[in-house]
């Protein structure tokens, strides 16, 4: 888990403004943050592509890209994996949605959002919900072995105003 020299988790919690950042999906193209305003985010920050739980989560993610769409709302997922990586696995798992690579500064994101893994080099698998203004409205820290599913983040959707 993602935690502090003192043992508490650093993840940041609902209330908090969500940080900005821009992140490449290919290697011509990169997605920012603030391209989604107005608009539901969720982030999905995960250890590894091609791991058997993260190759889990992210396809239930897109066979589940029409209750998001519901909300109107954009799912990204992100990882310390290079667009390469990020690109075969996008196009082996069939997703529908971009994945962004913390690639270099390694980790800066996820950092970021307090949800680096100092000892493995990965991000933790992590969930946020930003609202249309930027605002984290739920987060969850998942154990690395577990796939959190999604319904927290659907929950989380119907709670948006």
């Amino acid at each position: 888990m993602a935690k502090s020299a003192e043992g508490k988790s650093t993840i940041l919690k609902a209330g908090a403004k969500a940080p900005h950042f821009t992140l490449h999906t290919t290697p011509d193209q990169s997605v920012s943050l603030k391209d989604f305003v107005g608009r539901p985010v969720v982030l999905a920050f995960y250890p590894a592509d091609w791991s058997p739980v993260c190759s889990d989560q992210m396809g239930l993610y897109a066979q589940l890209m029409p209750e998001f769409k519901k909300f109107e709302a954009e799912i990204l997922g992100v990882s310390v994996d290079g667009i390469w990586s990020h690109l075969a696995f996008s196009k082996d798992r069939k997703l529908n949605f971009p994945l962004l690579a913390d690639f270099e500064p390694k980790g800066a994101v996820s950092r970021l959002y307090g949800v680096y893994e100092d000892r493995t080099g990965e991000s933790a698998r992590a969930l946020f919900v930003i609202d249309k203004k930027g605002v984290i409205r739920w987060s969850y820290l998942s154990p690395d072995g577990v796939n959190p599913g999604a319904d927290g983040i659907l929950s989380a959707l119907e709670g948006l105003d």
